[in-house]
């Protein structure tokens, strides 16, 4: 069974940083490639990362580069997400997301998505 379990979440003032993890279990995830989203309250959800299985291919989205990066450790099974000098506009529910071929910026394209991990930025 595909599994993914996103943590890393919490609560940070502005200017703080976090690390998001997202750990794979059941499937070749090296196979895979991989997306984090996120969904702010009141808003829609948006992809802001993915990355190739391989790890050599990654994207972040225009607003949000310089600030997020995403990785993975094909070894461990993990998917990371580092968020930045975040910002309240940065508080979401985050998500992680697998598919088998290309990475895809779609999120219907995805079909294993992890339980969210909420991060809250906040003074």
């Amino acid at each position: 069974e595909v599994q993914l379990q996103a943590s890393g979440g919490g609560l940070v003032q502005p200017g703080g940083s976090l690390r998001l993890s997202c750990a794979a279990s059941g499937f070749m995830f090296s196979d895979y490639a991989m997306a984090w989203t996120r969904q702010a309250p009141g808003k829609g959800r948006e992809v802001v990362s993915c990355i190739s299985a391989e790890g050599g291919r990654k994207y972040v989205a225009d607003a949000l580069k310089g600030r997020f990066a995403i990785d993975r450790d094909n070894v461990k099974k993990e998917g990371y997400l580092y968020l930045e000098n975040l910002q309240e506009g940065d508080t979401a529910v985050y998500y992680c997301a697998s598919k088998t071929g290309v990475s895809s910026l779609v999120q219907s394209e995805y079909p294993y998505w992890g339980q969210e991990t909420q991060v809250t930025v906040s003074s």
